[in-house]
C-alpha cells in the first residue's frame, strides 16, 4: 500500500483527536484534592485511585505521534518525487503554518506534561511534615488546555500539509517550465 497524502492526513488527525480525548478525560478524572490523614507530626495524603497520570502520559504520547507524523508527512516524497526543503519554505504561508504547528506542539506538550508530572509527584510524595497541608493536586485546567492545544496542533499540521501540497505543485511547475524553456532554446539554435 502506497503512502498518500490522504492516509497521512487521516493518521495525523486520528492521533491528534486521540490525544485530545485522553487529555480531556484526564482533566475530568483528576480529583480536586486528597484526604489528609493526620499522624504524629506528619500528614499523610490519601488520594482516590484515578487514571489522571496514565491518561496524561497517553495524551502526550499521541500528541508526539501526531506531530512526528505531521512533520514527516510534509517532506515525504509522494509518488517517488521529492522536493527540496528550501523550495517548500519559499512559500511564506507554509513557513508560517509550519512554525505555528511547531509552537503549538511545544506548548501543548508543556501543558500536558507539567500537570501530569506534578500529579505523579503528589501521588508518590504523599507524606508531609507540615500539619496544615491540604493534600493538593495538580493545577486544574492545564490538562484540558493542553488537550485543546493538542487538537489545535494536529489541525495546524494538517493545514501545513495542504500548503506543502501547494508548494510541491509550484516546485514541479517551475521545473516543467524550466525544462520547456531550455528545450525551446535548444530547438531555436
Amino acid at each position: 500500500m502506497a503512502v498518500s497524502v490522504k492516509l497521512m492526513s487521516l493518521t495525523v488527525a486520528a492521533l491528534g483527536v486521540t490525544s485530545f480525548i485522553f487529555g480531556v478525560i484526564a482533566e475530568n478524572k483528576k480529583p480536586a484534592s486528597g484526604t489528609p490523614i493526620p499522624g504524629k507530626g506528619i500528614v499523610i495524603c490519601q488520594y482516590p485511585g484515578d487514571p489522571t497520570v496514565v491518561l496524561g502520559y497517553l495524551s502526550v504520547a499521541f500528541l508526539l505521534a501526531s506531530s512526528v507524523a505531521g512533520y514527516l508527512s510534509l517532506f515525504y516524497p509522494y509518488q517517488g518525487k521529492s522536493v527540496p526543503r528550501g523550495a517548500m519554505f519559499k512559500s511564506s504561508s507554509f513557513s508560517a503554518f509550519f512554525n505555528i504547528a511547531l509552537f503549538t506542539t511545544g506548548l501543548a506538550i508543556t501543558l500536558l506534561v507539567w500537570p501530569t508530572v506534578t500529579e505523579q509527584l503528589h501521588l508518590s510524595r504523599n507524606v508531609h511534615h507540615n500539619t496544615e497541608t491540604a493534600c493538593p493536586t495538580a493545577k486544574t485546567g492545564l490538562l484540558g488546555g493542553g488537550a485543546f492545544l493538542s487538537l489545535d496542533s494536529s489541525l495546524f499540521w494538517l493545514v501545513a500539509l495542504m500548503l506543502a501540497g501547494n508548494a510541491r505543485e509550484d516546485y514541479f511547475d517551475e521545473i516543467a517550465e524550466k525544462g520547456t524553456n531550455s528545450e525551446s532554446l535548444k530547438s531555436s539554435a
